[in-house]
């Protein structure tokens, strides 16, 4: 039985912009597992909720049923043990639920504010209600609001990423020699902001660029060819 997901998409189904979808979306290109993926918006909270909950991604497989990327990408580790490791093992593991924290706790609420009226502008017509209601009520301010002037705050965001910058001086990946969980984590925010606006966060000189653009040709150019904004 073929593995089915639920992947958020704006107006075009084609359209794919979760951070959190792309995650599993390269987990399993990773694990080479073959997977129907299915558009899903923020309002077609009924679509799930055999879930038991209302966010995506929402994995099946066969009569197994998880929500969470962090669960997904362990459960297919643990389910497909013959095809590559996400990990490499459970050291890796454990650091990737590190970098799981820092990227949802420091990376991705730093790029949010400087693309949040963009996602709005790429959502499905009738998402936006919803999406401007929820983060306006979130963010205490208009989407216009919280991202006017980005791009002066577009410097520090780039000297937040020395961490990132300086491991990429020693070795290729996060995960060393080869792509990682770790990797796709970090890189779905990154492409979460490819996909939603044209702002370009990085510059091309950065060795984080260098590492993007591997990322985007990996698996024949899977991220690459998705319908995106920005460079």
């Amino acid at each position: 039985m073929t593995i089915r997901y639920y992947d958020l998409a704006g107006a075009d189904d084609e359209h794919r912009f979760s951070p959190y979808c792309w995650r599993i979306k390269l987990a399993l290109a990773h694990k080479g597992l073959a997977a129907e993926s299915i558009p899903w918006r923020f309002t077609d909270k009924d679509a799930i909720a055999f879930s038991g909950q209302g966010k995506v991604p929402v994995l099946v497989d066969g009569e197994t049923v998880l929500f969470d990327s962090w669960e997904i990408a362990c459960y297919l580790e643990d389910a497909y043990p013959h095809s590559p490791s996400l990990f490499g093992g459970d050291a890796g593991q454990a650091l990737a639920l590190f970098i799981k924290h820092w990227a949802e706790q420091v990376l991705q609420p730093g790029i949010f504010p400087m693309v949040v009226k963009d996602i709005f502008d790429r959502v499905h017509p009738r998402d936006r209600d919803y999406f401007r209601r929820s983060r306006e009520e979130r963010l205490g301010r208009s989407l216009e609001e919280v991202q006017a002037d980005r791009e002066a705050r577009l410097p520090a965001f780039r000297q937040s990423l020395e961490p990132l910058r300086s491991t990429l001086q020693v070795q290729p990946f996060l995960g060393g020699a080869h792509p990682h969980f770790a990797d796709y984590i970090v890189f779905g925010i990154f492409q979460w902001a490819r996909c939603v606006s044209p702002l370009q966060l990085l510059e091309q000189t950065d060795l984080v660029w260098a590492w993007r653009e591997r990322l985007l040709d990996l698996f024949d150019g899977l991220a690459r060819r998705a319908p995106g904004c920005g460079p």
